[in-house]
């Protein structure tokens, strides 16, 4: 009874300052209602005008880190401290210098812990959608062709276009991955990037692979420049690769998506490598450049790259120096996407190297365009399940084993340890490859049951020693809580920088759709946006 009462009292209280639970018909009707794009763009609208601005911009530049948590953003800080000779915890990134800052809450309309496709379309259209989908509302069913031919949202990009403005989409992802492909194309399914990869169903019933959208675009005079990785996407089967001839084209359509890129734009530019890239005229040509077969590099291995391949920074400084000649303004969009996948590899290295390479980028665009006609927003999709913890002392290497203080304050001679004696790392995974209970060379016999190895007497198996290990080495894989093949993203809120004309409309804790409607409103004068009624 007692029990009943407390839940009563908790209940008055939390009506008393508007935070009762829904009742399920009201949370059945939101549900419906998040299904529809004007839902979203009354509500994006609504937020953008409270702040009050009339400001305008000639130009927008959107940074996305793919993965970029604010636990990365703080590693990534101290690791670029380090490397440069400090402590690392009182350096910034260059976005960080940034005045205006929010909180953007990622959540897909049906996932907790969203998904890269789901929260890309919430930024480049405004309208929060599924996971899985790309700038298509909330109605689609995920890989139902026919529930999306008429549920396409426009991006900023497709109105930027009919608008007359110059654009420009960069990745170091394929530029068919869900974070650039949103910009581009409209798609029940984010792994439909090539004809091969859908179901023949599919194609039947009128869809389009994502390399084959960015052929079809028809806003404008179509994207200016497009940037990043995925070049086998766009060769036929019986086409090698120029720059590993021992891959091949992955399209069983027999289209050559480049030569008809090509002669649709004769004026434009094709490179697939540094050299080309370096030798591009200054001109108005369009530039389509594809550096590698999958993925571009990480940062910490792109000076290995057999045909060579620009930074993320080369790339950035290229788009806003070409994009800047247009006299009617540009929308720039730059994806770090490696971020992501060193992340999901436990490999917290290689996904904090390419955070410093972002940050790097952005430095670039800030020193180039002025504040005063130009807004760069930086924020990320979704965050990951890195943890920063152990106490370790001030300066400690942020990829090394926790050394903490002893009682005076001073550091400790030996790194910290476990119950067990074994010292840990600052930096560790809720999940993934790095887990230690994989594999027991200590034991004879280790049995397997689920994703757990047990001993032969029956006995978990412990941490492996770090004693004797290099945590630093830009292969380690940090360790994890819980064992996955691949770890996954994190479900928390992450961070949205702002400069420029317009950035005062950033600030709070918002909808991740409303990043859209900041990037609208400083370009709103130009646009003809869709309507919220």
């Amino acid at each position: 009874m007692q029990t009943l009462r407390a839940a009563a009292l908790i209940a008055a209280l939390l009506h008393g300052v508007g935070c009762t639970a829904a009742e399920p018909a009201a949370a059945q009707g939101k549900r419906l209602d998040e299904r529809k794009p004007e839902y979203w763009r009354a509500a994006g609208r609504a937020t953008v005008a409270e702040r009050g601005s009339d400001a305008r911009a000639k130009n927008v530049i959107l940074f996305v880190g793919d993965g970029m948590g604010v636990s990365t953003v703080t590693a990534a800080r101290i690791l670029a401290g380090q490397l440069e000779g400090g402590d690392g915890e009182e350096n910034l990134l260059s976005f960080e210098t940034f005045p205006q800052l929010a909180l953007s809450k990622t959540y897909n309309t049906n996932q907790q812990t969203p998904d890269s496709a789901g929260t890309m379309t919430a930024m480049i259209t405004g309208v929060k959608t599924l996971a899985g989908v790309l700038s298509v509302d909330g109605s689609v069913r995920r890989g139902d062709c026919a529930s999306s031919l008429d549920a396409s949202v426009p991006s900023l990009i497709e109105l930027a276009e009919d608008a007359g403005l110059a654009t420009g989409v960069v990745s170091t992802a394929r530029v068919t991955h869900a974070t650039p492909g949103a910009t581009f194309s409209h798609t029940p399914e984010r792994d439909w990037e090539v004809d091969t990869g859908m179901p023949a169903a599919a194609r039947a019933a009128g869809c389009e692979d994502i390399a084959a959208q960015f052929l079809s675009f028809d806003h404008g005079d179509g994207v200016d420049l497009l940037m990043g990785g995925g070049r086998v996407l766009f060769m036929p089967e019986a086409q090698d690769d120029p720059e590993y001839p021992f891959l091949a084209g992955r399209r069983a359509d027999g289209r050559d998506l480049i030569a008809e890129w090509q002669s649709a734009n004769p004026a434009g530019h094709y490179v697939w490598n540094a050299r080309q890239f370096e030798s591009i005229p200054a001109d108005d040509g369009k530039v389509l450049a594809l550096f590698e077969p999958s993925h571009m590099k990480w940062e910490a291995d792109r000076n290995g790259d057999v045909g060579g391949e620009p930074s993320i920074a080369e790339m950035t400084a290229f788009a806003i120096e070409r994009l800047s000649a247009s006299e009617t303004g540009y929308v720039l969009v730059v994806e770090a996407g490696r971020i992501d996948h060193g992340h999901h590899a436990a490999n917290a290295y290689r996904a904090l190297t390419d955070t410093i390479a972002l940050s790097d980028a952005v430095a670039v665009a800030d020193r180039m365009t002025s504040g005063d006609d130009t807004l760069i927003l930086v924020t990320a999709d979704h965050s990951h399940t890195m943890t920063i913890a152990g106490y370790p002392t001030r300066g400690n290497p942020i990829l090394g084993l926790v050394v903490s203080n002893d009682r005076t304050g001073t550091p400790d001679a030996a790194p910290m340890t476990d119950v067990n004696g074994r010292p840990y790392t600052t930096l560790g995974y809720a999940n993934g490859a790095g887990y230690q209970g994989r594999t027991d060379t200590q034991a004879e016999g280790p049995k397997r049951f689920g994703h757990r190895f047990e001993r032969a007497d029956g006995m978990p198996r412990g941490r492996s020693d770090l004693t004797n290990v290099d945590t630093t080495s830009p292969s380690y894989l940090q360790e994890a809580a819980i064992p996955m093949g691949s770890e996954t993203h994190g479900g928390e809120d992450v961070a949205i920088y702002a400069r420029g004309p317009g950035s005062e409309r950033v600030g709070g804790v918002v909808e991740q759709s409303v990043i859209y409607y900041v990037l609208e409103a400083a370009l709103e004068d130009r646009l003809d946006v869709p309507s919220a009624e």
